[in-house]
């Protein structure tokens, strides 16, 4: 049976002090004494299953032992070598997953170590010092690299390139670097401006140089980048959000859940940021859950989450599933919009319910109208095509080789715009340092060719 819209209320009041509140860390930082009292729990295991399940193969363990023993600036060390972004890893890797799932503690039903709070300890008392930057450049190359995109990818293969010694100018569309750590994670996970910060410390290392406001296609082509530097690196992200593919999906109310993010993250007043009563989040990954359970905070009075499918299909984590429903979201599974309501702006939207039949998914015929007037669309994103001609492309992503070089020689890729793993931010820094590596190979090879 349908069940009709009631009125949409008033968005609720809100202060900039509870949003404060509300935004407060999820995770409680360790002190010194947590620290160690977790450390202890390692058991520095041999070929420890942990290292294998971080895509950036950080020596977990190593750096455990060096806060058990007080070597905390060499613990960051240890992470940072192989994750220049350890410290948003630390706040926005689904470790439970990971790491922490790899861990053998859970081989007999005991707590795994806590790896993601132990790396943000070490990370985080490094930076927190203003010191140098732990590590040192190579001497000068001679060979200048051009980056697109200084997200996660893109930073972590100009950082490298630079400790190569070779000099590094990227290309960022945006007004700040950072990408979706700066951009698209939930506040909350990314509290006191940690994102920029990150990225000063990056860029300590020297020799790379950023240029706002230059996006590709519109600022510059690749044939301009090739003609002036001797490789070029793609870090481009998914630009363009999926459609519902639904009537009335532009009108006042309807809203992608990234561009929500992003508002509320360049808020100076999160308080400020449009705010609907009902709200209803399309979508069953990470993403969608950071929309709702801001959207929660800031004052919503319901808020909905709809995914098509079920709990083992969902993209987000149990534990982001769990803190939404914590937060009073209410997550309805096997579920998918197939109307919005409303003349001037969004009211309702009818929604389906699914089922598998011999494995595909279809509809029941079932519908409710839910109210709502402000919906947020987390339903992925795709590759920004038509500024990538004259590459291949293949199932919405670059074609790449294992050593990350698309189907234009000098031309190499990684992150979210390429298949080699999960759409992680560890997985795109980890993409964007052996990208650099295998630049560097690359660049070896062609000047040998052109002495020979």
């Amino acid at each position: 049976m349908t069940t009709h819209a009631r009125k949409v209320a008033q968005t609720p009041a809100k202060t900039d002090h509870n949003c404060r509140l509300t935004f407060d860390d999820l995770h409680k930082p360790l002190d010194g004494l947590t620290a160690r009292t977790a450390a202890s729990h390692c058991l520095y295991c041999y070929e420890a299953p942990c290292i294998q399940a971080c895509p950036t193969s950080i020596d977990i363990p190593t750096f455990i032992h060096q806060i058990g023993t007080g070597n905390i600036d060499g613990a960051a060390r240890t992470i940072l070598s192989e994750n220049i972004m350890g410290g948003t890893c630390a706040r926005a890797c689904p470790t439970e997953v990971l790491c922490e799932q790899a861990c053998v503690h859970n081989t007999d039903h005991s707590d795994p170590v806590e790896i993601g709070l132990l790396q943000r300890y070490a990370t985080d008392h490094l930076m927190d010092q203003n010191g140098p930057h732990p590590f040192m450049r190579a001497p000068d190359s001679g060979r200048h690299i051009a980056v697109v995109g200084a997200g996660p990818a893109g930073l972590s293969c100009a950082h490298r390139a630079a400790l190569l010694g070779h000099q590094v100018t990227v290309y960022e569309a945006r007004p700040k670097a950072g990408g979706l750590n700066e951009y698209g994670l939930a506040a909350y996970k990314m509290i006191n401006d940690f994102a920029a910060r990150e990225v000063d410390f990056l860029l300590g290392v020297g020799g790379i140089d950023i240029r706002y406001g230059q996006a590709l296609g519109r600022d510059i082509t690749l044939d301009d980048l090739q003609a002036q530097y001797d490789a070029v690196f793609l870090g481009v992200g998914l630009g363009a959000t999926n459609a519902l593919g639904l009537d009335g999906e532009d009108m006042p109310g309807v809203q992608d859940a990234i561009q929500f993010i992003e508002n509320i993250r360049q808020a100076d007043d999160p308080a400020t940021v449009p705010l609907g009563n009902d709200i209803l989040v399309i979508g069953g990954g990470n993403t969608a859950i950071d929309a709702a359970v801001q959207a929660r905070k800031l004052g919503a009075k319901r808020v909905t989450l709809a995914y098509r499918r079920g709990p083992d299909q969902m993209g987000a984590t149990d534990f982001e599933v769990d803190l939404a429903r914590k937060n009073d979201v209410h997550v309805m599974l096997w579920t998918k919009p197939k109307a919005l309501i409303g003349a001037d702006r969004l009211t309702a939207v009818t929604l389906e319910g699914t089922r598998l039949e011999k494995g595909k998914l279809t509809g029941t015929g079932e519908t409710i109208d839910l109210p709502c007037d402000h919906l947020l669309k987390a339903i992925g994103q795709k590759l920004s095509e038509t500024t990538l001609s004259g590459l291949d492309i293949a199932s919405g992503k670059l074609v790449s080789s294992n050593l990350y070089q698309t189907s234009r020689p000098g031309v190499f890729a990684g992150g979210d715009c390429i298949k080699s793993g999960e759409d992680l931010t560890v997985q795109a820094v980890e993409d964007g340092k052996q990208a650099a590596l295998a630049i560097n190979l690359w660049l070896a090879s062609t000047r040998e060719t052109s002495h020979g």
